[in-house]
């Protein structure tokens, strides 16, 4: 399942990257769901790259990535569900080894392999970590409590979890994901391969760079922490807005090096504002337990 929103020059890429892949029409559904892009026309680049193979779906009106993933949920057939970002692509192997991990970890709803991060020309930048205790199937959903140590494409979740338990929470659009992976593991067990073989692009004009110029990724990650802390009782509320102010300057700092001065200033006052309030919470800590062991 292929959503798209104003990424038409990428979306080429994209299909024939899973159509190099495709085990055949009795095995795979594949199809692009379009957030009613306003930008370019997703569905000639379907029309040509797909030659009559993928399906085209253009939602009825514009209503944000989660809402889009969950439509990408709820159109799908396959036992698996695959959400691949049309900005997004897999390498060679993918699909043969996760259905042989599918097969191989039937108690695992959640599997993935790790991806490189690559740029708007596909040049790699990093690469997501190994994680050892999912090369086994773990319930460990305290690797998402502050952040997401597997990116999208590498991953497939049974679609029997999804019908089970819901989608995804319309109310989060930068921690919607990291959400989904959390509550997946947590009430299904994950199981991440250590071979990387899925690409998640990162670049300023996508969801994730228009979601840090406003801000708005930092109050999101707010929303996704009071969830987290009502979930699980391990889950630290310090920690984790240390970690969103840690975000915001480094923020503002890289837009201000580009010369987004708004977006910086932005960001500048999220830390500010924020920041003060940690030091005034850790100071009234220190006092507190210097009173309490006199």
């Amino acid at each position: 399942m292929i959503p798209t929103f104003n990424c038409a020059k990428y979306l080429r890429q994209t299909l024939e990257c899973v159509l190099a892949q495709d085990p055949g029409v009795d095995q795979m559904q594949i199809e692009v769901v379009d957030d009613c892009s306003t930008k370019d026309d997703p569905e000639a680049v379907v029309r040509e790259a797909g030659k009559g193979r993928v399906a085209f779906y253009r939602r009825p009106q514009n209503g944000g990535v989660t809402a889009n993933f969950n439509t990408c949920v709820q159109r799908s057939r396959g036992h698996l569900v695959h959400i691949l970002h049309g900005d997004d692509y897999v390498l060679p192997g993918f699909y043969q080894k996760l259905a042989e991990e599918a097969r191989l970890h039937p108690d695992a709803a959640l599997l993935a392999t790790r991806s490189f991060l690559v740029d708007e020309v596909g040049v790699i930048s990093a690469v997501t970590v190994r994680l050892p205790p999912f090369e086994k199937v773990s319930h460990s959903a305290g690797y998402f409590f502050y952040g997401t140590p597997i990116q999208c494409p590498g991953i497939v979740v049974r679609r029997d979890f999804y019908e089970r338990n819901g989608g995804f929470i319309p109310t989060l659009v930068h921690t919607a994901d990291c959400e989904m992976w959390g509550r997946v593991t947590a009430l299904a067990g994950g199981f991440v391969t250590p071979d990387v073989l899925a690409c998640y692009r990162e670049f300023a004009t996508n969801d994730s760079g228009r979601l840090a110029r406003t801000g708005e990724n930092l109050r999101d990650k707010e929303r996704f922490g009071q969830l987290m802390a009502e979930r699980h009782p391990d889950f630290d509320r310090t920690t984790a807005r240390r970690q969103i102010c840690e975000l915001a300057l480094k923020q503002a700092n890289r837009f201000s090096e580009i010369g987004d001065f708004e977006a910086a200033k932005i960001n500048l006052s999220y830390w500010r504002n924020n920041a003060r309030l940690m030091w005034r919470l850790r100071r009234f800590v220190k006092k507190l337990t210097r009173g309490l062991f006199r």
